[in-house]
């Protein structure tokens, strides 16, 4: 097997202004999380789904969805992004990405299966696909679009990049330390690290909230060139529930903030 790649520090800046942001990628931003420590009493609530207004420099540009169910054997996974009207005049936005998890005795989630992104943002389409086997620790991956197709090595804590959001929101966040884990994304193998920065209150269209902070530092694809580091705040309870993501881009900074849903 290939040896981990350790993500570099500098992978919020320097070295991702040459890769791109879609709105979608920053619900996939917050799957980083340490597969290395304890489990905590952190548990999602199962059915749920997450509903975010997408704002470009305080303009509304869309709409995105988070969803996660239990389907008989399995844990199904799904998100959603669709530009606003008056963006789908110029740049239209429709994305997809669904995965399925094996099930595991609660707080514990269990590794993925499955993982397939569509991507459809202006000329910018991508159709990618992942098959997890860990007994063996191969992946399967396969490019639709670009009729690529390859068995790769990984190691027997992988995640895909959406998956791991949900392991993130069942560990505990210490403020001052950072955690990792291993993702597999591109085709490649990366240990990933995620700061947590600190907690602090915010104020919503839906109310206050007392968050953790924490700072991602991963590749991510999409189309908008990233120019500054991702942040993200989550609940400071049980739940973890993302309430605010941000990042800038080429032109202003994009936010999704949680508008409504069943949590």
């Amino acid at each position: 097997m290939q040896p981990l790649q350790e993500a570099p520090h500098h992978l919020g800046t320097t070295s991702l202004q040459s890769r791109r942001v879609s709105p979608h990628s920053l619900l996939q931003l917050l799957f980083c999380v340490c597969l290395l420590l304890p489990f905590s009493a952190m548990a999602l609530n199962i059915p749920e789904k997450l509903v975010y207004e997408l704002s470009w420099s305080g303009i509304t540009a869309g709409t995105a969805t988070q969803e996660i169910v239990e389907d008989q054997e399995v844990v199904r996974i799904l998100s959603t992004a669709r530009s606003s009207a008056w963006i789908s005049v110029f740049f239209p936005v429709d994305d997809r990405i669904e995965g399925t998890l094996a099930k595991a005795a609660p707080p514990l989630l269990g590794l993925p299966l499955t993982f397939r992104m569509r991507i459809s943002e202006g000329k910018h389409k991508r159709d990618r696909e992942i098959t997890f086997d860990h007994e063996k620790r191969k992946a399967h991956y396969v490019d639709h679009l670009g009729n690529d197709t390859v068995d790769l090595d990984i190691s027997s804590d992988t995640y895909d990049t959406y998956s791991s959001f949900f392991y993130v929101r069942t560990l505990p966040l210490e403020v001052g330390k950072s955690v990792f884990v291993n993702i597999l994304d591109s085709k490649q193998l990366w240990k990933v690290e995620v700061q947590v920065l600190k907690k602090e209150r915010i104020s919503t269209d839906l109310g206050e909230f007392d968050t953790i902070l924490i700072k991602p530092l991963i590749k991510s694809e999409g189309i908008f060139q990233r120019k500054g580091e991702v942040y993200i705040w989550l609940t400071d309870d049980e739940k973890r529930v993302p309430i605010r993501m941000r990042t800038k881009v080429t032109i202003g900074s994009i936010t999704a903030t949680l508008v409504g849903g069943n949590y």
